[in-house]
């Protein structure tokens, strides 16, 4: 087997994805609350690599990792020149438009502020749609936002959506489905593909 990087998300969806190795040559053996940001699989081929999520497309994206498994809303916002393979059918949720009701359409002749972690996504959604916006970004608690009137509506990952009933907003549109993704390198995936491949055996793919 030829040696290979794979970048971990930092959190629930890398740890899942970790589980999936499990009883393999891949496999990882950590130290219960272990710091270490990389670690090498039993067979001492492949090394996996713990990085914010935001960050796991650009080390593939750079050739620093071959691969990486990110959620697919990373994927949407970073934008990077990489190849998505295979959906690994776990951490799924949605983004959404989220707000108070009739705030879409009340907005149809106005200036639409938009609060959302995701500025590059929601600029993507709006490019060809008619309507004026302005994209407030924000790092967490996005739901506060219509409630103190910072913006009209929020862009957002929703899964249960208790927490947008438990501040009285609602969906208003469905947007991207979400779930955890793997990525690799486009020269990776020319020259690796023999072990890509048996990655994707692994992970579950056909």
């Amino acid at each position: 087997m030829d040696n290979i990087t794979i970048a971990i998300a930092k959190g629930r969806l890398g740890e899942k994805g970790l589980e999936l190795f499990k009883g393999t040559d891949m496999e990882i053996v950590r130290e219960k609350n272990s710091r270490k940001l990389v670690f090498k699989d039993i067979s001492g081929k492949t090394t996996f690599i713990f990085v914010k999520p935001s960050d796991v497309v650009t080390y593939v994206e750079k050739g620093v990792a071959d691969l990486g498994i990110v959620g697919k809303d990373v994927i949407l916002e970073e934008n990077k020149d990489v190849y998505e393979i295979m959906d690994l059918d776990y951490g799924k949720c949605r983004f959404a438009i989220a707000g108070f009701k009739d705030r879409l359409s009340d907005k149809k002749n106005d200036v639409l502020r938009i609060a959302s972690k995701y500025p590059q996504y929601v600029q993507s959604v709006f490019e060809n749609r008619d309507q004026r916006i302005e994209i407030i970004k924000l790092n967490g608690s996005v739901e506060l936002a219509p409630l103190i009137g910072l913006s009209d509506v929020i862009v957002d990952i929703v899964e249960t959506g208790n927490t947008l009933r438990d501040n009285g907003l609602e969906i208003l549109e469905d947007l991207d489905h979400i779930s955890a993704r793997l990525i690799v390198n486009k020269v990776s995936y020319r020259f690796k593909y023999g072990i890509i491949q048996e990655i994707e055996r692994i992970l579950g793919g056909e």
